[in-house]
């Protein structure tokens, strides 16, 4: 695992995975928590690595839609 990306908008659905997920992910990886309601400017960024939804895990450009808390079209 190089390369761990955590999507979210801030909604009680994203934080209840932010708080599971990483807890789970050894803290030797880092992972980079994007807040898309803080940083609209990288929903372009999320969408070309394939996220539809937040929140989402992204490792190694293979995507987990965690559960469905905004489509990431609502976020744009």
């Amino acid at each position: 695992m190089s390369k761990v990306t955590f999507y979210h908008a801030g909604c009680p659905v994203c934080v209840g995975a932010e708080q599971a997920l990483l807890g789970l992910i050894d803290p030797r990886h880092p992972v980079e928590v994007v807040h898309l309601g803080e940083k609209p400017d990288q929903v372009a960024q999320a969408a070309a690595a394939g996220v539809k939804s937040v929140p989402a895990l992204v490792v190694d450009g293979e995507v987990l839609h965690v559960n469905f808390g905004a489509s990431l079209a609502d976020l744009q």
